[in-house]
């Protein structure tokens, strides 16, 4: 039995380089040798026991690779080419995908959640912080990478790409908008960047973190708020004349930001939240206006399936959008448990780390 290196979750605040076998593939699947990987944040929050999943799993979302076999009914692919595949894997044909969902594909009741949602990868199939993943429903999620762009250029698309831009597509941004990003890490940055591609002109991060607020200003944000500097509400009021905002993207998942969100918002604004939550959330009374204050607050869970990486990737291509600067390092597969330190902690300004088996 061949076998591969993965990095697997043993139990709380473990996840530790093992050797496992390489995957078997089914007749609509493809094993895909990993070429370059990272780590999201919602491993964080597995690492430390905050999302479950099973003891033993192979974890990771975000892959980049080389097709190394197809399954038998597999067609208009080969072997050698070198592809992504979306965080989300939608299969094509669940009802979610077919009302036009395909994020949701898969819902059900798992690990204590009412809904999981198309998120498989390393949530309730074998991910890919490995050196081979299978792929399932290959020919609805395998998006082949143009040859003028690298493994590093599109390691975003899986995931923190489609992330941020759809929290600024499902919050409705468009021309002449004024948008708050609460969060400036990965997935912030890229609502920020999605945000000024579908039209906002006055931009807002929020942060503190020198290093993010320069790729903030690289990406499109118009005026920072440092939340040390004062009240972070204040400030927004203020640079929108008492408006507030249009749209409030919230991106970090906790109750302080979610709320101050919901607080800057102009009457009949939206809050798109992005955050993964890992305690109960509340909604207060006043920043709601009762009920009555005809907000919306919507959730997002990355769209994936192959059209969305083929989009995102033309994004890149194009040159609108530069997510380079969100590789801050680049580690070998063999020290991931290093990695996850780093990356846990936040430490030496690390924003993502490129992973290559």
């Amino acid at each position: 039995m061949a076998l591969m290196k993965a990095a697997v979750f043993v139990e709380k605040n473990r996840i530790v380089l093992n050797e496992k076998p390489i995957p078997d593939i089914g007749p609509l699947d493809a094993l895909l040798r990993v070429t370059t990987t990272t780590i999201c944040g919602t491993d964080v929050h597995i690492l430390r026991g905050e999302y479950p999943v099973a003891k033993g799993l192979t974890v990771g979302h975000e892959p980049v690779g080389v097709i190394e076999k197809l399954g038998s009914q597999v067609q208009g692919f080969h072997e050698g080419q070198r592809v992504i595949a979306g965080a989300i894997t939608p299969s094509g044909h669940s009802n979610a995908c077919l009302c036009g969902c395909g994020s949701q594909d898969g819902v059900g009741t798992a690990h204590g959640f009412k809904a999981i949602g198309g998120w498989k990868f390393g949530n309730i199939i074998d991910g890919c912080q490995a050196e081979y993943v299978r792929v399932p429903d290959a020919m609805a999620n395998l998006s082949p990478i143009p040859d003028q762009l690298s493994d590093e250029q599109v390691l975003m698309c899986p995931d923190i790409m489609s992330t941020g831009f759809s929290g600024a597509e499902r919050g409705g941004v468009t021309l002449g908008d004024s948008v708050a990003v609460f969060a400036l890490g990965p997935i912030g940055l890229c609502a920020v960047a999605g945000a000024r591609l579908l039209g906002a002109t006055t931009i807002i991060g929020v942060d503190t973190v020198a290093e993010r607020i320069s790729v903030a200003r690289r990406m499109g944000a118009d005026h920072i708020v440092d939340f040390r500097q004062g009240n972070v509400v204040e400030q927004i009021m203020a640079l929108t004349g008492g408006r507030g905002v249009d749209v409030a993207i919230e991106a970090l998942g906790t109750q302080a930001t979610f709320e101050a969100a919901l607080r800057v918002l102009r009457p009949g604004g939206t809050l798109s939240s992005l955050g993964v939550y890992s305690t109960d959330l509340h909604i207060p009374l006043g920043p709601f206006a009762a009920g009555l204050g005809d907000y919306r607050i919507i959730t997002t869970l990355c769209p994936g399936g192959k059209e969305r990486m083929r989009r995102l990737m033309e994004v890149v291509a194009s040159g609108r959008v530069d997510v380079s600067p969100l590789v801050t390092h680049r580690m070998r597969l063999d020290d991931i448990e290093a990695a996850y330190q780093l990356f846990a902690h936040q430490r030496d300004g690390v924003m993502k780390v490129a992973i290559t088996p």
